[in-house]
């Protein structure tokens, strides 16, 4: 590991202000990796004090101007990013290919935004009166706290921070306590590109104090949270008394719907490899599978076959496919739905238990679930682990209601070769996203965002620059 693992306020890297720490551990060994700065609600009061100074100059100067400094980081990430893939690895868990190919598309995301910037283009509109002009202007919020999950440590904060730095706003950045240093990389890395002091802040802390100064805060006019829902609704009632805006992505539980005329071989093998990425802590991870009848028993074979396959261990081990989950809580609640499951008479196909050789470490076998009561909470909750839970359908229409029984709205599966069939799952889905035969439904360039309780607004795309963007129309009178 290399950089400075701090706080970063106003320019300075520093420690708390009370003096607090928090210990950072390795999920794959249970050991203590770095010890860092654990603020509270002073630390995010001082950070919003710095990017509301810093906000005027900053606002101020040109997209071209202020992509050229995104851009120059987004290189950085990419000369670097077997380092900051160590880093978080460490500090995650999850395998280290999957760790460097997180920075990279972090890099993407600072990149786009860098040019998409530059593309906040207003209007003009022809006015029904003859001596007035009607322009409609795109102009930056102002301070954006943006508040990360440790599931993916870089992208979750490079989607936010990249957008709103690239509108015209500057940054106060919480991320999550379980994986700070990758936030704190890259910090270091946009101060080395030279990013003015102020432009981005970044606090590690208490939660729900860091959280209450940026809803208080009336420099702070958004907030950017990742996390789970029960949270993003404590955002939203303390932002009804302040009018905050908010961005929330808050999880899904993703159906996967294959249909008769899918190879179920082809699928259940892909399936088993997006299921487990990143042990399963992925908020668009394929979740719910809805096999037709026909293909169920042959799927969940070549599941079951494949996940048993998988080698669980160290993210830093080069065999290593499948790591830790993120907490021994984590892992508790995971092995608990399981259990809960079997009890209830589903079949356990493979894993369902820690792996007996790893006695340290928060691991837990790939799991594949067959005959699984749509009504137990490993289908109804967003389980965030291995656990692959299948049940079988016998008509569209049937897996479209099934699959739409939930509260998410995040992502969604359809695998066919039916055209007619493919359209009328997708249009059907109440998802955000849907990815018909693939299981990569997103992009850098386009919106990624949930319905229901998923969430509000969008990251990434046109429209994750908007959302930190106002909208001004200016009117000119008294033209002769």
């Amino acid at each position: 590991m290399s950089g400075s693992y701090q706080q970063h306020i106003d320019g300075v890297w520093t420690d708390a202000a009370g003096g607090g720490t928090w210990d950072v551990v390795n999920p794959a060994t249970e050991q203590v990796i770095r010890t860092v700065p654990f603020g509270s609600r002073a630390d995010c009061e001082a950070a919003i004090d710095a990017a509301a100074r810093a906000f005027p100059a900053w606002a101020q100067r040109t997209p071209y101007e202020r992509g050229a400094w995104l851009a120059r980081a987004a290189t950085l990430m990419r000369e670097r990013v077997d380092a900051l893939a160590h880093t978080t690895v460490l500090e995650s868990g999850k395998p280290f290919p999957q760790a460097r190919g997180e920075w990279l598309v972090a890099a993407d995301l600072f990149e786009w935004f860098a040019e998409e910037g530059k593309r906040a283009y207003g209007r003009t509109i022809p006015s029904r009166v003859a001596s007035k002009r009607l322009t409609v202007l795109r102009q930056p919020l102002g301070v954006v706290g943006v508040i990360t999950a440790w599931n993916f440590p870089a992208y979750n904060p490079a989607r936010a921070w990249a957008a709103a730095l690239a509108a015209g706003c500057t940054v106060v950045g919480r991320p999550s306590e379980f994986t700070p240093l990758t936030a704190m990389e890259m910090t270091g890395l946009l101060i080395e590109a030279g990013l003015p002091p102020g432009v981005l802040n970044l606090v590690n802390g208490e939660p729900e104090p860091m959280g209450q100064a940026m809803l208080d805060h009336p420099a702070c006019r958004k907030i950017s949270f990742t996390g789970s829902v029960r949270v993003g609704k404590l955002l939203m009632d303390g932002a009804s008394r302040t009018v905050t805006r908010l961005s929330l992505e808050l999880g899904g539980n993703a159906p996967v719907i294959v249909l008769p005329d899918a190879d179920p071989a082809r699928v259940a093998a892909g399936g088993v490899t997006s299921k487990f990425r990143n042990s399963g802590q992925v908020c668009v991870a394929p979740q719910r599978f809805f096999v037709h009848r026909r293909l169920a028993d042959g799927f969940a074979d070549t599941a079951a076959a494949r996940a048993s396959e998988l080698r669980v261990g160290d993210g830093l081990d080069e065999e290593t496919q499948v790591g830790p989950l993120i907490n021994a809580r984590q892992r508790d609640r995971v092995e608990g739905l399981v259990q809960d499951a079997i009890r209830a008479g589903a079949d356990l196909r493979a894993g369902g238990r820690r792996p007996e050789r790893l006695p340290r470490g928060y691991f837990f076998e790939p799991t594949v679930l067959g005959n699984v009561d749509p009504a137990l909470p490993v289908f109804r909750e967003e389980v965030f682990g291995p656990v692959m839970p299948i049940v079988s359908f016998d008509d569209l229409e049937e897996a479209i209601a099934l699959a739409n029984d939930t509260s998410y709205g995040l992502a969604g599966y359809v695998w066919t070769n039916d055209l007619s069939a493919a359209i009328k799952a997708s249009e059907g889905l109440h998802f955000g996203i849907v990815g018909v035969n693939e299981w990569a439904p997103h992009a850098t360039e386009g919106p990624f965002g949930g319905w229901n309780q998923s969430g509000l607004g969008h990251e990434s795309g046109a429209e994750g620059l908007a959302e930190y963007l106002e909208t001004k129309l200016v009117t000119i009178g008294g033209i002769e």
